[in-house]
């Protein structure tokens, strides 16, 4: 990592996700600003109802300038503030206060308290990152800067938005547990870098900017968000057993160990996969066909100045 000079940070858009961590994102957003304001940081603040009214609202405020953005909630409304974020060179601050937090474990930012998270956002220590970029088949496009999912945690993801009940952590599992009833490969084309062709009957295919999903899950546990690449970890096995002993491998990285898990590594990557849909950072992108792609120095995020990262 190259030692840069922090950036001078003296007005900050804060946007909060209300429903994040029920309702604890709106708590921890209150400490934050309180420190960005004993440290005389100028804020802006913004309560996004929806994803539409968040990007609309956090644009618009970009607009009459801001030296950084300070998102405070889970990876769902880093998700968002990217989409306004990528490529305009305005830092990313991040506030944990989600279930998952992926990005802020990737970079070091503290959990559990919101007055570090904002000093780490009011040091202005940034870091340049690469991000994903998924195309689905009518051109559109949808920004991520953690993992892109399809297969088998795409259908749990797909079933838990369906059901109703029960809330939180539980209903995912209630979803996994229904879905591994129903464990099949699926048939999955790629073609790496316009040239390298994957044909294979896969359970699920993760393609990592950094290393983490689902609150943790090594899943691309190689992958550098800085390297121009994506990372891509392919599970071969339908078998229910070899599924639930991955779970706890997945943990610690060691699941790419395993025969029935492959790696590799392209700067886009065209998936095609019948009925399966793509999530990113958590959140829904598109049905496959798409195209998904690495965009180098696409992201400025603030972090701690020293950080055990990698």
């Amino acid at each position: 990592m190259t030692e840069r000079h922090p950036r001078e940070i003296s007005k900050v858009i804060a946007l909060t996700n209300p429903v994040s961590g029920h309702g604890a994102a709106i708590r921890a957003a209150e400490r934050a600003i309180a420190r960005l304001h004993h440290r005389g940081v100028e804020v802006v603040e913004i309560i996004g109802d929806d994803a539409q009214d968040a990007r609309y609202l956090v644009g618009a405020a970009l607009d009459k300038g801001a030296d950084a953005v300070m998102a405070t909630g889970g990876d769902g409304v880093v998700s968002n503030v990217l989409q306004v974020l990528a490529g305009t060179g305005v830092p990313l601050g991040v506030v944990p206060a989600g279930t998952g937090n992926d990005h802020a474990r990737e970079f070091g930012i503290p959990t559990g308290d919101p007055e570090a998270a904002a000093d780490v956002v009011v040091d202005g220590w940034t870091e340049t990152i690469d991000l994903g970029r998924i195309r689905d088949s009518t051109g559109a496009e949808k920004w991520f800067d953690t993992v892109a999912a399809t297969g088998f945690d795409s259908l749990v993801t797909d079933r838990a938005n369906r059901m109703t009940w029960p809330h939180g952590r539980l209903r995912y599992y209630l979803a996994m547990l229904a879905e591994l009833s129903q464990l099949r490969l699926l048939p999955f084309r790629m073609v790496l870098d316009g040239g390298r062709v994957i044909e294979a009957d896969l359970t699920l295919v993760a393609f990592g900017n950094t290393r983490s999903y689902g609150g943790g899950m090594l899943i691309c546990p190689g992958a550098d968000p800085a390297d121009g690449l994506l990372d891509i970890t392919m599970v071969h096995s339908a078998s229910r057993t070899k599924l639930v002993r991955l779970f706890p491998t997945v943990m610690k990285g060691t699941h790419v160990n395993l025969d029935e898990v492959s790696t590799a590594r392209a700067k886009s990557i065209h998936v095609e996969c019948p009925g399966i849909n793509v999530y990113a950072d958590g959140d829904f992108a598109c049905p496959l066909p798409a195209e998904i792609t690495a965009v180098p120095g696409a992201l400025q995020v603030l972090r701690p100045r020293v950080s055990a990262h990698h």
